[in-house]
């Protein structure tokens, strides 16, 4: 076992809650959002506590992600590296994965915990570093690109997009979703990744339009606000790059689509995450929103056995120098 892969991450958990409860409890770390009170309900349904965490349920739900992040680390720690496989051992791109979903837990709980602007900042910036990877991935896969230029483009987008969210907000100020665009890009690099033709190639964004529209955002929105929706030329990305038919060996199931059923069974159930809302008790431990991220979680986990299924019949140690 590589104790370092495991064991550090481990501890940056728990770092991470400690220093979380000692500025908690000795400073004016927490906050409430503007236009709510302790003790009111919060826009997510859950009643404002006064306790070291503003939405406890939702907040302590995160745990999901660092549970199911952190079981990643110790997979990876246990395994070797395998030739032609970008998960499996502690490769560049498989620590990069897990970090990220470890990372959803305390970016989200921030959010929930302290209600603060900086919170909400940290939440949406853990989702783009989970989101902005898959797509990543499969593009730099297909094009057999070194790993190490897969996180020096990683770190270059995220690192980009946070300090302009942080200062322009989340749409940068140009109505800019990058979370629905990266969802769209994932799904068109994997369409190209199995099925590339010269047409699929240049029809390809289209499915990103067809993405949105399982999320309520149909070509009709699309067509009546030009200005909000302009990104998704942005869909056409995956077919600048991936000009060629790639042999792809990843199998779809059981894990891409368990994935597929956790993330829109969680998708249905944050969507009753709101006051009044048939569902939401503000005084409930089970809160919707809770359940959302703990289903989240497990999306996450199974998206990173589909990606681990790419090449998983190799048996051959690859030497890395």
């Amino acid at each position: 076992m590589n104790k370092t892969v495991f064991f550090v991450p481990l501890s940056l958990v728990g770092l991470f809650f400690s220093v979380y409860i000692l500025l908690a409890s000795t400073t004016n770390f927490l906050s409430v959002e503007t236009g709510y009170a302790i003790g009111g309900v919060s826009r997510w349904c859950e009643r404002i506590s006064g306790g070291y965490f503003r939405e406890p349920a939702n907040a302590l739900s995160n745990l999901g992600f660092m549970i199911t992040g952190l079981l990643m680390f110790w997979i990876l720690a246990n395994e070797k590296k395998i030739v032609g496989s970008r998960f499996h051992g502690p490769t560049i791109t498989a620590l990069t994965y897990a970090t990220a979903a470890v990372w959803l837990g305390p970016g989200s709980l921030l959010m929930h915990g302290t209600h603060t602007a900086w919170g909400q900042w940290a939440d949406w910036l853990s989702m783009i570093m989970w989101i902005s990877i898959p797509w990543l991935v499969n593009i730099f896969t297909i094009k057999n690109w070194k790993e190490s230029l897969f996180l020096k483009t990683y770190l270059f987008i995220v690192g980009i997009y946070g300090i302009l969210s942080w200062f322009l907000g989340t749409g940068l100020g140009v109505n800019f979703n990058f979370w629905f665009l990266s969802i769209a890009l994932w799904v068109i690099t994997e369409v190209l990744q199995s099925f590339y033709s010269p047409t699929v190639r240049y029809f390809s964004g289209f499915v990103g339009i067809a993405v949105m529209a399982v999320f309520g955002i149909f070509p009709t929105d699309i067509i009546q606000e030009p200005t909000k929706f302009w990104w998704i030329i942005l869909f056409w990305i995956p077919a600048f790059f991936i000009n060629k038919k790639h042999r792809s060996n990843k199998r779809y199931f059981p894990w891409y689509w368990l994935g597929i059923a956790f993330y829109m069974a969680a998708f249905t159930i944050w969507l009753q995450g709101y006051p009044n809302k048939p569902f939401c008790n503000p005084d409930s431990l089970i809160q919707p929103h809770a359940i959302w991220h703990i289903l989240s979680s497990c999306a996450t986990l199974s998206f990173f056995f589909f990606f681990r299924t790419a090449s998983s019949h190799h048996t051959r140690v690859k030497k890395f120098y």
